[in-house]
């Protein structure tokens, strides 16, 4: 046993030790901060003054031009009119050579309507765009009203919207803003089990495999058995990775702290962390931990039948795309995860983590559900590391280019010598 905590700790601590190790966390760190303050850094860079947007006006009604000037500075104060009798051709130049943004044409329609072109150099949509029409139906609304001989009361009456409510008849399910809260919760943490679990079981399959190349393993394995090596890196890379985590964990913590507009009505609130529950905490901890020793034993594994860390890559895509795939489930489910399909793949242990983990946090379900997840989560991970250790104690000493997963067979026949 001491030769285990001997390899777990040499796994552990030449992962932290290692400069891309080292880079990695700096940079993400860094990325962090830049968005925890990027109102901040905008700011700075701006000298607190903001470029507006300027659209040139060519009103042939002259009539809605002040109109539009007012009411455009309650939708959007970054735009700024400029009423001109320039010739299109000079102004679509100047919209060209960024002088302005774009040109807003105003003509009389039938029956005392108005019609409005807008000109710049992209049809993509923009929030000009969006503003600007916002506001030229505000005002087409209240010329109607005015022909109409409609109050303002009636106008608000017509624009009402229906006041329409979710209810659930059954108790205990969540409300819409609950599902809403779920729905952001869910998202982030998915993408966080996602990304993790590709890049710690890469980096267990790497290592292996960097490890055999350099002929390291056949003095490694004189002295300590395959399989304990086998488990002492995919716990010591595990460690690495929760070190990791928790450092970036704590540094989002601190700049969302040092930012209260973010913390108290922004970020926090709206993906739903605001009030986050301990039962998903626990759920999302348990998955992720659970998804991590599932795929990292099939990378140790997938890793271990490869003699080049060229091959590692090609080697690992089944692992890939088994992510991949549960990770599209469960983004599918977070549109419809009461459906068949995501009830029936939240059992099936290498997409367990995600879709379970999806059900938990969106839906009422009993708690059966999610332990009976865990548990099959867990066979699957003893399964798999049997079979495993199996192929791990004989692929260490295959050496050669690996051509196909054949060479799993090649592994489990020298084990059997």
């Amino acid at each position: 046993m001491n030769n285990f905590w001997i390899m777990l700790s040499h796994a552990y601590f030449s992962k932290l030790k290692s400069k891309s190790f080292i880079i990695t966390t700096a940079i993400t760190a860094v990325g962090i901060l830049v968005i925890a303050n990027i109102e901040t850094i905008i700011k700075v860079f701006d000298d607190g003054e903001m470029r507006k947007d300027q659209v040139a006006v060519i009103d042939e009604t002259d009539v809605i031009y002040p109109l539009l000037k007012e009411e455009i500075q309650l939708i959007n104060e970054n735009i700024e009119l400029e009423l001109t009798t320039e010739a299109i051709d000079i102004l679509e130049a100047d919209v060209e050579e960024g002088l302005y943004e774009g040109i807003l044409i105003l003509k009389s329609g039938e029956n005392g309507s108005f019609e409005a072109v807008y000109k710049s150099t992209s049809l993509t949509g923009s929030q000009v765009t969006a503003s600007l029409q916002a506001s030229l139906q505000h005002i087409q609304t209240s010329f109607a009203a005015q022909e109409l001989d409609l109050t303002m009361g009636e106008i608000a009456r017509l624009n009402a919207p229906v006041l329409f409510t979710n209810e659930a008849i059954v108790e205990g399910a969540k409300s819409e803003e609950e599902l809403n809260q779920a729905r952001g919760i869910v998202y982030i943490l998915l993408f966080f089990i996602y990304f993790s679990v590709i890049m710690y079981s890469s980096m267990i399959a790497t290592d292996v495999a960097t490890e055999k190349s350099s002929r390291v393993m056949e003095i490694i394995i004189s002295s300590v058995s395959p399989v304990k090596q086998m488990f002492a890196k995919i716990i010591g890379i595990g460690l690495v990775g929760l070190t990791q985590m928790i450092v970036l964990l704590l540094v989002g913590y601190f700049s969302l702290k040092s930012s209260q507009d973010l913390v108290m009505g922004g970020f926090l609130e709206f993906f739903g962390f605001g009030e986050l529950s301990a039962t998903i905490i626990f759920y999302a901890v348990v998955f992720f931990l659970l998804g991590y020793f599932l795929y990292a034993t099939l990378a140790a594994l997938l890793g271990s039948v490869v003699s080049r860390i060229e091959e590692v890559q090609q080697m690992i895509l089944p692992l890939v795309f088994l992510v991949m795939i549960g990770f599209f489930i469960a983004m599918f489910g977070l549109g419809a995860p009461e459906s068949s399909f995501i009830t029936v793949t939240s059992y099936i242990p290498f997409f367990t983590p995600m879709v379970m983990f999806l059900r938990v946090g969106m839906l009422n379900i009993s708690p059966i559900e999610p332990i009976l997840g865990i548990a099959i989560l867990l066979i699957g991970i003893l399964l798999l590391a049997l079979f495993g250790a199996r192929v791990y104690r004989g692929g260490v000493l295959m050496y050669g280019q690996s051509n196909s997963f054949k060479d799993i067979k090649k592994a489990i026949d020298i084990t059997k010598k």
